[in-house]
């Protein structure tokens, strides 16, 4: 094209080439801003674990968690079991704590009903980088979470605790009717067998700290729970604002849906 061509067209079309040029600049700059702010709103990969602790709840013991431990070391993880006192939350912390010490790196902690409590009051460790909440308390600091739960169903489990010499028991038919419905009758029985009650004051106990206020945090939903209300599991973990699963299982997933709790603990692992 001509020189004085070129010319012509600038002093013509000048103002509309300026406008031209500045506008595709600006929506270079907001299309790069939008990408970068889509890529900071993109959660962060779990970090990589190879530890897990795993924490019972009341009515229980170490021996709850033995199908997902199998499939949890057959993965590749380091597992440790707690044995929960049960006696109060200062020993259930304690034991828990003694329990991370021993961890050689990054560590998934993982509690089931009432240990909820504990893996909240636990997590800030510095080893902590994942918490699992399966079917579980889940409590904010200081909160009455008797309060809390009250504004919720109250589950059939209640209506079979027993009360003797400080401790809270759980009758037979409460136990295979309600808190471990959707496990085999046989497999239950033992379960109860090896039921190990909680000081009746355990479930008034506060936390003074929130961990899942500051670590990622995944929950198992329990959606046929007749313990804990189904809805008040949901509301804790949209609290918490957790990755969520919801599961056709009772109380005790970790025995009837062993499979699926072992992969929201690998997936929390970073696995």
């Amino acid at each position: 094209m001509p020189s004085e061509t070129v010319d012509v067209l600038v002093a013509r079309y000048g103002s509309r080439l300026r406008w031209y040029a500045t506008g595709t600049a600006m929506l270079g700059m907001v299309s790069a801003m939008l990408f970068t702010a889509q890529a900071l709103a993109q959660p962060a990969p779990p970090a990589q674990a190879r530890n897990v602790v795993l924490v019972h709840g009341a009515w229980a013991d170490g021996s709850s968690w033995s199908e997902v431990i199998a499939r949890l070391q057959a993965a590749g993880l380091h597992v440790t079991a707690v044995q929960n006192p049960l006696t109060s939350l200062a020993d259930s912390v304690a034991a828990t704590r003694r329990a991370l010490a021993l961890q050689d790196g990054p560590t998934v902690l993982v509690g089931h009903s009432w240990s909820g409590t504990v893996i909240s009051e636990t997590g800030t460790d510095p080893k902590v980088t994942a918490l699992v909440y399966v079917a579980a308390r889940a409590p904010d600091a200081a909160e009455d979470f008797v309060a809390l739960s009250g504004k919720f169903p109250t589950m059939p489990a209640r209506a079979g605790v027993q009360e003797h010499e400080g401790f809270a028991y759980l009758s037979e038919n409460a136990f295979l009717q309600y808190f471990a419905n959707g496990v085999a009758r046989e497999k239950a029985e033992v379960l109860y067998a090896v039921q190990e009650p909680p000081a009746a004051s355990l479930f008034g106990e506060r936390t003074s700290v929130a961990a899942w206020r500051s670590k990622p945090s995944w929950y198992a939903v329990s959606k046929l729970d007749q313990t804990i209300s189904p809805d008040l599991e949901r509301f804790l973990a949209q609290r918490m604002n957790a990755t969520t699963v919801e599961l056709d299982a009772g109380h005790l997933s970790l025995v009837s849906h062993a499979q699926e709790i072992t992969a929201l603990i690998l997936a929390a692992a970073g696995r």
